[in-house]
């Protein structure tokens, strides 16, 4: 087991780094003058001097990183030149709606995808299990955007049920907010559960046909004990792989759903910080984008020591 974890760890702080070193040469060593890309090819070189100064281009590549990573190290994530605020202050009001609703999308995920996927499996090559896959199916060919069109349309504009944009708040209570959140759950949900229920089904199918299923099966343990206690455990290694890349996603990739619904969270201010053409907001977010997704998967390796035994009596699998 502390094997396994110094391995992971290091694996870690070395994709860290190779990670920061990535971010770093495109947004700042790439051809191109960041100054320019950011007050524009009209501006007056007293600003674009002033400019440089302020972030200091004028420095050797290799202190420009040096203090970069030292900033980041520190928490200072420096200023946005657009919003002239922390961009630390930036991303700290937004999480507060990006983070919950990437937990609640993988928590529904999780609801409707691993009983759908235990349930096809076991009724392997009957109609349950071909209605699962046409739902999983859809799933995966429907667009998120067009999805979450599909839902403002019935349960806002028709239905006039559920609000079709915009973040009421924390402040004006839990049922406003998380009124507010309804569909931008679902929107994303219900497309990672899809994935996540064929992943489900194709893990527990290779399960069950081992022999320590028939002889549990022979003991006389009920089908659903069988399935719940000893297929499905077994098969949950490429499911936590699969959740989180998928939490990953959500936390960082829902751009176009928070633009849809209006959102102003992490994906949306990445939108505006790119169109805004503010660098040194884009920079310090995908890096912090980066070591979150960095962070989850080795949550998610840790969690493979928990489901497999062999992991903690040092076997490295």
């Amino acid at each position: 087991m502390r094997v396994f974890l110094f391995k992971r760890l290091v694996t870690m702080i070395f994709t860290l780094l190779a990670a920061s070193l990535i971010v770093f040469v495109v947004m700042e060593i790439l051809p191109g003058d960041p100054a320019i890309v950011m007050l524009g090819i009209n501006a007056e070189p007293e600003t674009l001097s002033a400019l440089r100064e302020e972030m200091g281009l004028n420095r050797p590549v290799a202190i420009r990183y040096l203090n970069w990573l030292e900033d980041l190290i520190q928490g200072d994530f420096g200023t946005s030149y657009t919003y002239d605020v922390s961009v630390f202050e930036l991303i700290k009001e937004r999480i507060q709606l990006s983070f919950p609703l990437a937990v609640f999308a993988i928590t529904l995920s999780t609801l409707i995808a691993i009983p759908l996927g235990i349930i096809a499996a076991s009724n392997h090559s009957k109609p349950l299990d071909f209605i699962v896959m046409v739902f999983s199916q859809l799933g995966i060919a429907i667009p998120n955007f067009w999805f979450a069109l599909l839902l403002i349309i019935v349960f806002s504009v028709s239905l006039r049920w559920l609000p079709a944009g915009g973040f009421a708040g924390w402040d004006a209570g839990l049922i406003p907010a998380l009124t507010s959140l309804l569909l931008p759950t679902i929107a994303l949900a219900l497309p990672q559960s899809a994935i996540l229920a064929r992943v489900t089904r194709s893990s527990m199918l290779e399960v069950l046909k081992e022999d320590y299923i028939r002889t549990a099966q022979a003991k006389g343990s009920g089908r659903w004990r069988v399935l719940s206690r000893h297929a499905l455990r077994n098969a949950m290694i490429p499911v936590v792989t699969i959740m989180g890349l998928q939490f990953s996603f959500l936390l960082a990739g829902t751009i176009i759903i928070e633009n849809v619904f209006y959102l102003p969270g992490i994906g949306r201010l990445i939108f505006q910080a790119v169109a805004q053409r503010d660098l040194i907001v884009v920079k310090n977010l995908v890096i912090l984008l980066a070591v979150m997704v960095i962070l989850i998967n080795f949550i998610v390796d840790l969690l493979y020591a928990v489901i497999d035994p062999r992991l903690r009596g040092g076997e490295d699998v």
